[in-house]
């Protein structure tokens, strides 16, 4: 694509290179100087504040993520698919940004979708054949001081939404998505194995539309937060009563887990596969799961909530209170990963913030 001439251009859009953090080797992270990427029209140019790191950061780190085993992510590798950030310039002539204007916040949709294969023709964009994911494979991810991004993939963050809320939408859209696949109702029972990020926004999610909801969990600190933000019931693995829920969401990507949602739900109860087991599921009675009528699906992502996640942390309904751990510059990136590491937290995210330039 033609980079566009100056009278297409939207605000400064500076050159030369940047500083971001990166996934340098297997268990090694540190900070690198990268060619700020160039204009392209259609493109935005933002500047990140706040990028969340989560356990798929930490695969990488580990060199156990897919994307890494199958080469689709070499290093060094900039990574961040969770954040927040201010747009500096837009390819594009001024006049006709009405979507985004210069110093807007923004969040960026982690699916990158090419618009042109069958999948994305039939509306199914987070199924596309040629797809990137921001901070993962195919494009560079938000730990920079700039990232570019498609203007269509953009979603301003509401005025009452901090920047820690706002990094949050990446995770909560794939909860959200979650809940609409399986189908919550009012005074359903809902149970939800894991008080990460996500087990953590499910806990919120389903009080709100089902009334009660109940949590499994493996250290304190991830079931006293769970039942804070409205848990009723919190249950080590293996104590939840077998055939107990209507629905089970699984965030916690443990496989005995996935087994265990299996045997709690009741006959017709449906299951929302939402954390990412590294390990392949052992064999599975197929006979009770189809005598039974119990639905397990597979949720990927939820590339089209992200303006419902933000306007839910908006109303209060979500909320980052006591979600997030702590917070490091980007020239403490190692801190970051080593709390990440360390795992049983008070809270489940790490942060990088990030000073935008002058």
């Amino acid at each position: 694509m033609l980079p566009p001439t100056d009278d297409l251009l939207c605000g400064r859009w500076p050159n030369g290179s940047m500083k971001a953090a990166a996934v340098m080797d297997v268990n090694k992270v540190g900070q690198v100087e990268v060619e700020i990427p160039g204009p392209e029209l259609g493109y935005v140019l933002v500047a990140p504040t706040t990028v969340g790191i989560c356990g798929t950061d930490l695969e990488l780190l580990h060199g156990t993520a897919s994307y890494v085993r199958d080469g689709r992510a070499t290093m060094p590798h900039v990574f961040g698919h969770e954040w927040v950030g201010r747009v500096v310039a837009i390819a594009g002539n001024c006049q006709y940004s009405r979507q985004l204007q210069i110093g807007d916040r923004v969040v960026g949709q982690t699916m990158l979708s090419c618009g042109g294969c069958r999948a994305c023709q039939r509306g199914h964009r987070n199924e596309c054949s040629q797809l990137k994911e921001v901070g993962l494979y195919g494009q560079q991810g938000a730990a920079a001081e700039f990232i570019r991004l498609p203007a269509q993939s953009l979603t301003k963050v509401p005025p009452g939404v901090d920047d820690f809320s706002a990094a949050l939408a990446e995770p909560a859209v794939t909860v959200l998505a979650a809940l609409d696949k399986v189908g919550v109702f009012p005074g359903e029972r809902v149970l939800v194995f894991g008080t990460g990020t996500m087990g953590l926004l499910a806990v919120q999610m389903a009080r709100r539309v089902a009334g009660t909801v109940d949590v499994v969990g493996i250290d304190d600190a991830g079931i006293g937060a769970a039942l804070r933000m409205g848990a009723e019931h919190a249950f080590l693995p293996g104590e939840a009563r077998d055939g107990d829920y209507d629905v089970v969401i699984e965030a916690s990507g443990a496989v005995p887990a996935l087994l265990e949602a299996l045997r709690v739900a009741d006959v017709g109860g449906r299951i929302a596969a939402v954390g990412v087991p590294n390990d392949p599921l052992p064999a599975v009675d197929a006979s009770e799961l189809v005598l039974r009528g119990v639905t397990m699906t597979g949720v990927r992502h939820g590339l089209d909530y992200y303006e419902r996640a933000l306007r839910l942390f908006s109303e209060g309904v979500l909320s980052a209170k006591g979600m997030i751990a702590d917070v490091f510059e980007l020239a403490d990136v190692d801190k970051a990963f080593e709390l990440l590491e360390r795992g049983r937290r008070a809270a489940p995210k790490v942060a990088l913030s990030l000073t935008p330039r002058p």
